[in-house]
């Protein structure tokens, strides 16, 4: 082997430390793949291709099982998100209670669209979901896992702006 071969063989035996713990903690069962990628996709915010492929490897399944799973499931992102995720309810009582509105808000706000769902900094991602189940608290916002209800166009500035403001 070769020093270059060495060198690129150990940067990428680093890379996938935490993959290989992940693994562990699954003992390379094939049958927990959805509970691996979802630990995957918590540690990277999302599914790498590499990574996907080194976890076929790893619990000797196909590359297109394992990706055929990433891409079934819409919980799943192959490209990266963003540090904080809003999610905005556009279900029937939301869509009613303006949440387009709020949606629009959030894409100027932050530079996004329909088609850019993530900031170039990374640390916002904006999903547009179809219900998040909460009807009675129309228009629901979830930031970061945490349910905000009735939520209006000034509320959802002050949130965005509370969050922008730790970041810098």
């Amino acid at each position: 082997m070769n020093i270059a071969t060495a060198t690129h063989t150990q940067k990428s035996s680093r890379q996938f430390l935490r993959v290989d713990d992940i693994l562990d903690r699954f003992h390379h069962n094939p049958a927990k793949l959805i509970a691996i990628l979802q630990a995957v996709q918590e540690e990277y915010r999302y599914l790498p291709e590499p990574v996907l492929s080194y976890v076929a490897t790893r619990i000797k399944i196909p590359r297109a099982r394992v990706f055929g799973v990433a891409t079934f499931y819409s919980h799943f992102s192959l490209k990266p998100k963003g540090k904080h995720i809003i999610k905005i309810c556009d279900g029937t009582a939301c869509h009613v209670n303006k949440s387009g509105h709020l949606l629009d808000l959030i894409h100027k706000k932050l530079g996004l669209s329909d088609k850019k769902r993530t900031t170039d900094d990374l640390l916002f991602t904006v999903e547009k979901v179809s219900c998040l189940g909460a009807c009675g608290l129309a228009p629901v916002v979830v930031i970061d896992e945490r349910v905000h209800p009735q939520v209006q166009t000034a509320h959802l500035t002050q949130l965005i702006d509370e969050l922008m403001h730790e970041e810098e």
